[in-house]
Protein backbone atom coordinates (compact mmCIF):
# COMPACT_ATOMS: atom_id res chain seq x y z
CA UNK A 1 0.00 0.00 0.00
CA UNK A 2 2.66 2.50 0.16
CA UNK A 3 6.08 2.97 -1.71
CA UNK A 4 8.99 5.18 -0.86
CA UNK A 5 11.91 6.53 -2.35
CA UNK A 6 15.09 5.25 -2.09
CA UNK A 7 18.00 7.15 -3.97
CA UNK A 8 21.74 8.37 -3.41
CA UNK A 9 21.46 10.82 0.19
CA UNK A 10 23.30 13.76 1.25
CA UNK A 11 23.93 15.33 4.49
CA UNK A 12 20.91 14.32 7.14
CA UNK A 13 17.80 12.39 5.93
CA UNK A 14 14.64 13.44 6.99
CA UNK A 15 12.11 11.02 7.04
CA UNK A 16 7.84 11.74 6.70
CA UNK A 17 5.41 9.77 5.91
CA UNK A 18 2.49 11.07 3.97
CA UNK A 19 -1.57 9.62 3.95
CA UNK A 20 -4.25 10.73 1.46
CA UNK A 21 -7.98 9.87 1.88
CA UNK A 22 -8.12 9.14 -1.58
CA UNK A 23 -5.83 10.21 -3.99
CA UNK A 24 -4.07 7.32 -5.22
CA UNK A 25 -0.09 6.77 -4.57
CA UNK A 26 0.90 7.81 -7.64
CA UNK A 27 -0.88 11.02 -7.35
CA UNK A 28 1.14 12.02 -3.88
CA UNK A 29 3.55 13.35 -5.23
CA UNK A 30 5.06 16.90 -6.95
CA UNK A 31 4.44 16.10 -10.45
CA UNK A 32 1.07 14.19 -9.71
CA UNK A 33 -2.71 14.90 -10.76
CA UNK A 34 -3.72 16.58 -7.24
CA UNK A 35 -3.24 19.95 -7.90
CA UNK A 36 -2.75 20.82 -3.74
CA UNK A 37 -0.29 17.70 -3.23
CA UNK A 38 1.46 19.63 -5.84
CA UNK A 39 1.67 23.16 -3.81
CA UNK A 40 2.44 20.87 -0.77
CA UNK A 41 6.03 19.48 -2.32
CA UNK A 42 6.65 22.78 -4.53
CA UNK A 43 6.79 24.55 -1.33
CA UNK A 44 8.54 21.78 0.92
CA UNK A 45 11.16 22.00 -2.40
CA UNK A 46 11.26 25.72 -1.70
CA UNK A 47 12.04 25.38 1.90
CA UNK A 48 15.14 23.19 1.18
CA UNK A 49 14.04 19.79 1.21
CA UNK A 50 14.45 17.51 -1.86
CA UNK A 51 13.12 13.95 -1.91
CA UNK A 52 16.03 11.43 -2.77
CA UNK A 53 18.96 13.79 -1.32
CA UNK A 54 17.58 14.79 1.95
CA UNK A 55 14.12 13.92 2.30
CA UNK A 56 12.66 10.04 2.54
CA UNK A 57 8.77 10.06 1.87
CA UNK A 58 6.88 6.98 2.69
CA UNK A 59 3.30 6.94 0.96
CA UNK A 60 0.16 5.31 1.37
CA UNK A 61 -3.41 6.12 0.24
CA UNK A 62 -6.90 4.63 1.33
CA UNK A 63 -7.65 5.18 -2.05
CA UNK A 64 -11.48 6.27 -0.97
CA UNK A 65 -12.02 3.72 1.87
CA UNK A 66 -12.73 4.47 5.24
CA UNK A 67 -12.49 0.91 6.11
CA UNK A 68 -8.70 1.04 5.39
CA UNK A 69 -7.46 3.72 7.99
CA UNK A 70 -6.35 1.81 10.48
CA UNK A 71 -4.54 -0.59 8.65
CA UNK A 72 -2.55 2.27 6.94
CA UNK A 73 -2.34 3.94 10.61
CA UNK A 74 -0.68 0.87 11.72
CA UNK A 75 1.50 0.45 8.05
CA UNK A 76 2.59 4.62 9.17
CA UNK A 77 3.73 3.44 12.71
CA UNK A 78 5.72 0.76 11.13
CA UNK A 79 7.52 2.63 8.71
CA UNK A 80 8.47 4.84 11.49
CA UNK A 81 8.16 8.24 10.72
CA UNK A 82 9.50 11.26 11.70
CA UNK A 83 6.81 13.13 11.24
CA UNK A 84 3.09 11.47 9.76
CA UNK A 85 0.81 14.12 7.19
CA UNK A 86 -2.45 13.32 6.69
CA UNK A 87 -5.46 14.62 4.97
CA UNK A 88 -9.36 14.60 6.73
CA UNK A 89 -10.71 14.17 10.31
CA UNK A 90 -11.30 10.79 10.69
CA UNK A 91 -7.92 9.64 8.86
CA UNK A 92 -6.32 12.07 11.23
CA UNK A 93 -8.31 10.93 14.49
CA UNK A 94 -6.87 7.19 13.72
CA UNK A 95 -3.49 8.64 13.01
CA UNK A 96 -3.73 10.04 16.52
CA UNK A 97 -4.49 7.45 18.29
CA UNK A 98 -2.39 4.88 16.45
CA UNK A 99 0.62 6.81 16.45
CA UNK A 100 0.79 8.97 19.67
CA UNK A 101 4.18 9.74 20.01
CA UNK A 102 4.55 10.88 16.41
CA UNK A 103 3.84 14.38 15.28
CA UNK A 104 1.04 14.95 12.74
CA UNK A 105 0.59 17.83 10.53
CA UNK A 106 -3.45 17.05 9.29
CA UNK A 107 -5.63 19.06 6.87
CA UNK A 108 -8.81 18.77 8.44
CA UNK A 109 -11.89 20.45 9.08
CA UNK A 110 -12.74 21.78 13.01
CA UNK A 111 -9.99 19.86 14.68
CA UNK A 112 -11.74 20.97 17.89
CA UNK A 113 -14.88 19.64 17.07
CA UNK A 114 -13.40 16.51 15.57
CA UNK A 115 -11.90 15.66 19.07
CA UNK A 116 -7.96 16.34 17.64
CA UNK A 117 -6.98 18.99 20.29
CA UNK A 118 -8.41 21.52 22.56
CA UNK A 119 -6.69 24.36 21.33
CA UNK A 120 -5.83 26.30 17.73
CA UNK A 121 -3.23 28.72 19.23
CA UNK A 122 -1.43 26.01 21.27
CA UNK A 123 -2.16 22.16 20.48
CA UNK A 124 -2.46 20.01 23.54
CA UNK A 125 -1.89 16.85 21.69
CA UNK A 126 0.69 15.31 18.82
CA UNK A 127 -1.67 16.94 16.08
CA UNK A 128 -1.16 20.30 14.55
CA UNK A 129 -1.52 21.81 11.19
CA UNK A 130 -4.62 23.79 9.23
CA UNK A 131 -8.09 23.42 8.90
CA UNK A 132 -9.89 23.90 5.98
CA UNK A 133 -13.36 24.70 7.90
CA UNK A 134 -12.95 28.11 8.59
CA UNK A 135 -15.59 27.68 11.90
CA UNK A 136 -18.88 25.24 11.18
CA UNK A 137 -21.03 28.37 10.61
CA UNK A 138 -19.20 28.40 7.38
CA UNK A 139 -21.57 25.69 6.08
CA UNK A 140 -24.95 27.75 6.85
CA UNK A 141 -23.50 31.00 5.17
CA UNK A 142 -23.06 28.43 2.23
CA UNK A 143 -26.56 27.16 2.68
CA UNK A 144 -27.73 30.83 2.94
CA UNK A 145 -26.22 31.39 -0.44
CA UNK A 146 -28.08 29.18 -2.10
CA UNK A 147 -31.16 29.92 -0.91
CA UNK A 148 -30.52 33.61 -2.41
CA UNK A 149 -29.77 31.87 -5.85
CA UNK A 150 -32.73 30.00 -5.17
CA UNK A 151 -35.70 31.74 -2.78
CA UNK A 152 -38.00 28.56 -3.54
CA UNK A 153 -35.01 26.04 -2.13
CA UNK A 154 -36.93 23.81 -0.15
CA UNK A 155 -34.76 20.68 -0.52
CA UNK A 156 -30.87 20.78 -0.80
CA UNK A 157 -28.65 17.86 -0.82
CA UNK A 158 -25.23 17.58 0.65
CA UNK A 159 -22.78 15.73 -0.92
CA UNK A 160 -20.26 14.26 1.75
CA UNK A 161 -18.99 11.09 3.34
CA UNK A 162 -20.63 9.58 6.16
CA UNK A 163 -18.40 10.75 8.63
CA UNK A 164 -18.96 14.72 7.82
CA UNK A 165 -22.41 14.01 7.30
CA UNK A 166 -22.69 12.70 10.60
CA UNK A 167 -20.25 14.51 12.41
CA UNK A 168 -20.04 18.46 13.21
CA UNK A 169 -20.81 19.70 9.54
CA UNK A 170 -23.65 17.94 8.87
CA UNK A 171 -25.23 18.50 12.22
CA UNK A 172 -24.10 22.46 11.68
CA UNK A 173 -25.81 22.44 8.25
CA UNK A 174 -28.96 20.64 8.90
CA UNK A 175 -29.27 23.07 12.17
CA UNK A 176 -28.79 25.98 9.61
CA UNK A 177 -31.50 24.06 7.22
CA UNK A 178 -34.04 23.81 9.76
CA UNK A 179 -34.27 27.75 10.47
CA UNK A 180 -34.63 28.13 6.94
CA UNK A 181 -37.10 25.51 6.39
CA UNK A 182 -35.42 23.73 4.30
CA UNK A 183 -34.64 19.88 4.15
CA UNK A 184 -31.34 18.63 4.02
CA UNK A 185 -31.07 14.93 1.49
CA UNK A 186 -28.18 12.19 1.37
CA UNK A 187 -27.84 9.72 1.32
CA UNK A 188 -24.10 10.24 2.32
CA UNK A 189 -21.41 8.50 0.81
CA UNK A 190 -20.28 5.39 1.07
CA UNK A 191 -17.37 3.02 0.83
CA UNK A 192 -15.91 2.71 -2.20
CA UNK A 193 -16.23 6.62 -2.49
CA UNK A 194 -15.38 6.66 -6.23
CA UNK A 195 -17.02 7.75 -9.42
CA UNK A 196 -19.56 5.30 -9.55
CA UNK A 197 -20.37 5.81 -5.66
CA UNK A 198 -21.01 9.69 -6.89
CA UNK A 199 -23.10 8.31 -9.68
CA UNK A 200 -25.56 6.64 -7.08
CA UNK A 201 -25.56 9.14 -4.46
CA UNK A 202 -26.88 12.73 -7.07
CA UNK A 203 -29.14 10.24 -9.03
CA UNK A 204 -30.62 9.33 -5.28
CA UNK A 205 -30.71 13.38 -4.61
CA UNK A 206 -32.28 14.12 -8.39
CA UNK A 207 -34.88 11.14 -7.74
CA UNK A 208 -35.77 13.27 -4.13
CA UNK A 209 -36.17 16.67 -6.37
CA UNK A 210 -33.23 18.45 -4.70
CA UNK A 211 -33.12 21.98 -5.82
CA UNK A 212 -29.55 22.08 -4.77
CA UNK A 213 -26.79 20.64 -3.88
CA UNK A 214 -24.05 21.56 -1.01
CA UNK A 215 -20.97 19.68 -2.14
CA UNK A 216 -18.48 19.13 1.55
CA UNK A 217 -15.09 19.92 1.40
CA UNK A 218 -14.12 15.93 2.44
CA UNK A 219 -10.94 15.03 0.61
CA UNK A 220 -12.77 12.28 -1.54
CA UNK A 221 -15.15 15.25 -3.19
CA UNK A 222 -11.49 17.11 -4.28
CA UNK A 223 -10.16 14.08 -5.88
CA UNK A 224 -12.95 13.42 -7.76
CA UNK A 225 -13.72 17.16 -8.41
CA UNK A 226 -14.59 17.02 -12.32
CA UNK A 227 -16.48 13.36 -11.99
CA UNK A 228 -18.51 15.71 -9.75
CA UNK A 229 -19.01 18.35 -11.90
CA UNK A 230 -19.75 16.78 -15.17
CA UNK A 231 -22.59 14.48 -12.79
CA UNK A 232 -23.92 17.16 -11.39
CA UNK A 233 -24.13 19.58 -14.68
CA UNK A 234 -25.45 16.36 -16.73
CA UNK A 235 -28.22 16.13 -14.32
CA UNK A 236 -29.12 19.54 -14.06
CA UNK A 237 -28.35 20.10 -10.32
CA UNK A 238 -27.08 24.11 -9.33
CA UNK A 239 -24.21 23.03 -7.29
CA UNK A 240 -22.52 24.94 -4.25
CA UNK A 241 -18.76 24.16 -3.46
CA UNK A 242 -16.02 24.51 -1.43
CA UNK A 243 -12.92 25.67 -3.11
CA UNK A 244 -12.23 27.65 -6.64
CA UNK A 245 -10.99 24.07 -8.70
CA UNK A 246 -14.60 23.10 -9.18
CA UNK A 247 -15.99 26.47 -10.51
CA UNK A 248 -12.98 27.18 -12.60
CA UNK A 249 -13.94 22.93 -13.92
CA UNK A 250 -17.64 24.12 -14.38
CA UNK A 251 -19.41 24.29 -11.62
CA UNK A 252 -21.84 26.53 -10.73
CA UNK A 253 -20.91 28.71 -7.55
CA UNK A 254 -18.35 28.41 -4.33
CA UNK A 255 -17.83 30.13 -1.38
CA UNK A 256 -14.13 29.57 -0.67
CA UNK A 257 -11.16 29.71 1.31
CA UNK A 258 -7.95 29.04 -0.32
CA UNK A 259 -7.44 25.55 0.07
CA UNK A 260 -3.80 25.83 -1.98
CA UNK A 261 -2.77 28.28 0.45
CA UNK A 262 -3.55 25.83 3.38
CA UNK A 263 -1.80 22.97 1.66
CA UNK A 264 1.02 25.38 1.73
CA UNK A 265 1.31 26.11 5.16
CA UNK A 266 1.18 22.41 6.07
CA UNK A 267 4.47 22.00 4.28
CA UNK A 268 5.62 25.14 6.39
CA UNK A 269 4.24 23.36 9.32
CA UNK A 270 6.43 20.28 8.29
CA UNK A 271 9.70 22.21 8.39
CA UNK A 272 8.85 23.72 11.61
CA UNK A 273 8.83 20.36 13.34
CA UNK A 274 11.39 18.85 11.38
CA UNK A 275 13.64 21.88 12.84
CA UNK A 276 12.98 21.21 16.15
CA UNK A 277 9.71 22.90 16.76
CA UNK A 278 7.06 20.75 19.70
CA UNK A 279 3.72 20.43 18.53
CA UNK A 280 2.54 22.58 21.27
CA UNK A 281 4.42 25.43 19.59
CA UNK A 282 3.35 25.12 16.34
CA UNK A 283 -0.92 27.05 16.00
CA UNK A 284 -3.19 25.60 13.88
CA UNK A 285 -3.60 27.70 11.00
CA UNK A 286 -7.26 28.28 9.81
CA UNK A 287 -8.24 29.60 6.92
CA UNK A 288 -10.41 33.69 7.47
CA UNK A 289 -10.81 35.25 4.34
CA UNK A 290 -13.43 33.94 1.59
CA UNK A 291 -14.01 34.46 -2.26
CA UNK A 292 -17.43 34.44 -4.14
CA UNK A 293 -16.95 32.78 -7.28
CA UNK A 294 -19.79 32.09 -10.09
CA UNK A 295 -19.26 30.79 -13.54
CA UNK A 296 -21.71 32.37 -15.27
CA UNK A 297 -21.20 30.15 -18.72
CA UNK A 298 -22.05 27.42 -16.26
CA UNK A 299 -25.60 29.35 -14.96
CA UNK A 300 -26.64 29.81 -19.00
CA UNK A 301 -26.34 26.10 -19.44
CA UNK A 302 -28.75 25.42 -16.84
CA UNK A 303 -30.95 27.89 -17.34
CA UNK A 304 -30.49 29.95 -14.20
CA UNK A 305 -30.52 33.89 -13.72
CA UNK A 306 -28.22 34.94 -10.93
CA UNK A 307 -29.52 37.58 -8.64
CA UNK A 308 -27.71 40.92 -9.53
CA UNK A 309 -27.62 41.06 -5.59
CA UNK A 310 -25.04 38.06 -5.73
CA UNK A 311 -22.87 39.10 -9.14
CA UNK A 312 -22.65 42.53 -7.62
CA UNK A 313 -21.16 40.63 -4.56
CA UNK A 314 -18.77 37.81 -6.21
CA UNK A 315 -15.25 38.50 -6.24
CA UNK A 316 -15.13 36.45 -9.39
CA UNK A 317 -17.69 36.15 -12.21
CA UNK A 318 -15.97 33.43 -14.58
CA UNK A 319 -17.34 34.44 -17.99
Amino acid sequence: MSTASFAQKAGKIRRIAIAHASSPIADIRIDGDNPLVNVFFEELLKLGYVEGRNLEIVRFSANGRTDHFREIADEIVQSRPEIIVANTSPLVRTLKETASTIPIVGITADPIAYGLTKSLSRPDGNVTGVSVDAGLELWGKRLSIVRELFPSAGRVGFLTIRASWDGPQGQNLSRAAREMGISVLGPPLDDPVQPPEYRRVLNAMQSDRADAVIIGDAAPNYTYRKDIVALANDLRLPTMFPYRDFVEDGGLVAYAIDIRNLWRRAAECVDELLRGAKVSDVPIYQASTFQLIINSKTAQRLGLTIPSSLLSRADEVIE
